[in-house]
Formats: structure tokens, sequence, C-alpha cells
């Protein structure tokens, strides 16, 4: 399930920059159709407002956010790769947070996966640009996401996914109120990106993390940049590099290490009741 949920997740990159619209127009308009989707898909009842759930319901939208204006301010590969530092945090956090075991299979497998993506982007990432510093700040806000979903897991996630597109949707709404028409294209796409990749994505994750740990979680997510330039391939025709596809396998090699090679997860992590 986290693994599908990654795939539906790379898609956004290539629709977040077909939209023409500016990037707090397209936030809000997937995170409106996310919400709708994700109470219909879920139907979540509303949780007493816990530090953990208000907690997860922030970063989420914080996440939505920050993701959709790195991916327009600064290339798709930036935004991706500069997210999924989160990893780290998660890593780092884990054990005093959720009380996830910290094993060195799951260092080792983050140092190769953060090895084989460096070797991806090669000569595609460029320092110092405002939408990468918000990509950055999308990968801490990604790790308090991961690591509350993870102690909100079962009914708690569901209902922090889709009231926090609700939240988003609404903070957002002062600021784009005045430009909200958009053109039948960019609707098609907008829904896309809210239903499809947004909704769908995380219903399968929060499903998936009943039986997985934060850690596992987010290195199987890794999945998502490594799937995005496929995605790039099969619409627009562009064809990875040999770095891409070397990086591609070794990310790939270092998720089903860490994945297929440990004790099965739901020996370890009891599902919530």
């Amino acid at each position: 399930m986290v693994a599908a949920a990654a795939l539906l997740w790379s898609t956004g990159g290539i629709a977040i920059k077909a939209a023409p619209e500016p990037p707090l127009v397209v936030a809000f308009y997937r995170s409106a159709f996310a919400a709708v989707a994700l109470a219909i898909i879920l139907r979540p009842r509303w949780r007493r407002l816990t530090p953990t759930f208000l907690i997860a319901l922030i970063s989420y939208a914080a996440c939505l956010t920050t993701f959709v204006i790195a991916t327009k301010w600064t290339t798709a590969a930036n935004a991706i790769f500069l997210q999924y530092s989160g990893v780290i945090w998660v890593l780092l956090a884990a054990p005093w947070i959720t009380k996830d075991p910290l094993h060195v299979r799951d260092a080792v497998a983050v140092a190769v996966a953060f090895a084989g993506m460096g070797l991806f982007f090669v000569g595609k990432l460029k320092a110092g640009s405002a939408g990468d510093l918000v990509a950055v700040a999308s990968g801490v806000f990604f790790a308090v996401l991961v690591l509350s979903l993870r102690l909100e897991r079962g009914a708690g996630a569901e209902a922090a996914v889709t009231f926090g597109n609700v939240l988003g949707a609404l903070c957002l709404l002062p600021f784009v109120s005045h430009e909200l028409a958009v053109s039948r294209r960019s609707l098609l796409i907008l829904l896309f990106l809210g239903v499809v990749q947004l909704a769908c994505a995380y219903a399968l994750f929060v499903h998936g993390l009943r039986h997985v740990t934060a850690t596992q979680a987010s290195l199987i997510g890794m999945l998502e940049p490594i799937c995005n330039p496929i995605w790039v391939f099969l619409f627009l025709g562009e064809r990875p590099g040999v770095y891409a596809i070397l990086g591609g396998a070794i990310v790939l090699g270092a998720v089903a290490w860490r994945t297929f090679g440990a004790a099965p997860v739901s020996a370890q992590v009891a599902p919530p009741d």
C-alpha cells in the first residue's frame, strides 16, 4: 500500500508543472478536491483535538502547500529530492517519538538510498533558490507528518489527512479567492491532483502505516522521486541518463534490502485495536 501510494505521489511533479495557475491556487484546489474525495473514501470521524492530532493536521496542510510552492519555484527534481531529506529526521526521531526501534539496517538503507538519489540528480540540483529553501521546509513538515500519522495510525490518521486538506484549503482561500477561475484543462489537472495523486495515495498510505514502521514507510516512499522520471519519459519523452538509471537501481535495491531483509513488521508492530 505504501509503495502504491508512492507511485501515485510521483505523478505530482508533472501535473503541478502542467497547471499554469499560481502555486497557491494549485494548492487550494488540490486540497479542496482531496478533502471531498477522502471524506467519501475514508468516511472519517472527527477526533478529539489532542496535541498529536493537531500536529498531524498542521504538518499535513503545510507539507502539501510548501511542496506545491517548491515545485513551481524550482525544478521538480529539486523539490522531490529536498523534501525527502525529511527521511533523515524520521530516522533520528522515530526511536524517541514513535518508539520504533532503530536498527543499523535502517541507517545503512537510508545512507545508500540517499547516495543513489544523489547519483540520480547529478547535474540537476541548483543551490540557493527560494524554491529550494521551501522544499527543505517541506521535508521537515513531511517528517513531522509521518511521525504523527504513525502515532495516530488507523482512524486517527484517516481523520488527520482528510481534515488536514480541509484546513489547508480554508487557510489558502483568503489568498486565492480573487483568482479561482481556471480553464477546463486546468480543472481536469487539478481534479487529478486532488482525487488521484493525493486522496487515493494518502488513503493507501494511512492504511499501510498500520503495519509498517515510520522509518520503513519513509524508505518505501523513496520510490516517489525515482518513479518521477518514468512519468517524464512516458509523457514528455525525456530519457533518463546513465546516472539516473544507476541511482534508481541503487535506491530500489536499498528499499528492497531493508523491506524484505528484516523480520516481518507485523511481528514488530501490533496494529491498533
